[in-house]
């Protein structure tokens, strides 16, 4: 990029790519500063699920969840698939609110239900593989006119110095950046394994620190189903081999899988995220961070609440 930028985006993830999207899309010049390429993010270790929108009405994190979901759906888009699945909780009467508006909603019968779960339904919803997505998302910004640079931002005073507008989508770096103490790491291990023919997905309640979810993508499953706070991203061979025994125990065909992959991921925990802008200086700072295990989920959502902010001061190009 020769000319300044209007806009620069810190960290390429899936919700700087998203935000990068809609502001060039909105005619900005727009240039993402990243420590690493979205394949290296952490959003490239997400299972990922999108849905069901569980959040209250007026809770922005509904009104986030559905723009995502508006945008998936609009049409065919690389590595996003809609899948029917099971939803399920091992307390009986637990399905939760407004989960009978999701596409597909079934209860399932005593019958039905897999061997230890008191609650579970059936739903219909996008899985995203991450990596196909995100290299999705990198072309339609590049095609737009966004630029990608492998070059991490040291503060936001460096960042503000570079542009009028920065959007800090920094993830659990926006910690350092920002000092905000109510951000922390949660991490997750994600097990690849060979697919043994599933096409329908799982996802357990993660009311405990263990779960299990099983997110089928073509010849391969994600297995996921753990968090805990840590900055520890050593893979835990214990750790693999409980979370393919808990997924096992619903679909036993995925006692004898292949094991392709095992990475641990950190999601950066908070409480809520942080969508908001705050001046330094002479410049605007918009920050998007802070979505825990659902940034894939409120991506577009808190992308367009973002570029939004962002456009109300950015020249136009």
């Amino acid at each position: 990029m020769t000319t300044r930028p209007d806009v620069l985006v810190i960290g390429a993830g899936v919700s700087g790519l998203s935000t990068g999207i809609r502001l060039v899309e909105n005619g900005a010049r727009v240039l993402v500063r990243t420590a690493a390429p979205p394949a290296r993010t952490t959003s490239a270790l997400a299972g990922a699920m999108v849905g069901p929108n569980l959040s209250p009405p007026g809770d922005p994190q509904r009104a986030w969840t559905d723009e995502t979901l508006r945008v998936l759906g609009a049409g065919p888009m690389p590595g996003v698939a809609w899948r029917d699945g099971i939803l399920a909780a091992r307390p009986e009467g637990a399905t939760p609110p407004y989960a009978e508006q999701t596409p597909g909603f079934r209860h399932l019968g005593d019958d039905e239900r897999p061997a230890g779960f008191g609650t579970a339904f059936t739903v219909r919803l996008p899985l995203v593989d991450m990596p196909v997505y995100l290299a999705y998302l990198l072309a339609r910004l590049r095609d737009g006119g966004g630029e990608v640079r492998e070059e991490p931002v040291g503060s936001l005073d460096e960042a503000a110095a570079l542009a009028p507008v920065v959007v800090n989508c920094a993830g659990l770096a926006a910690r350092a950046l920002t000092g905000d103490t109510g951000l922390h790491p949660v991490r997750g291990p994600r097990i690849v394994v060979r697919n043994p023919g599933l096409d329908r997905f799982f996802m357990e309640a993660p009311m405990a620190p263990a779960w299990a979810s099983i997110f089928p993508h073509g010849d391969h499953v994600v297995l996921g189903g753990g968090q805990r706070r840590s900055d520890d991203t050593t893979p835990d061979p214990a750790e693999e081999a409980e979370v393919i025994a808990r997924c096992a125990a619903i679909e036993p065909a995925l006692a004898g899988a292949d094991v392709l992959e095992h990475t641990v991921g950190l999601r950066p925990g908070r409480a809520a995220p942080r969508v908001e802008a705050e001046r330094r200086g002479d410049a605007l700072v918009v920050h998007n961070y802070g979505h825990a295990g659902n940034g894939v989920m409120l991506s577009w959502g808190c992308a367009a609440a973002a570029a939004a902010l962002a456009l109300g001061a950015a020249p136009s190009a």
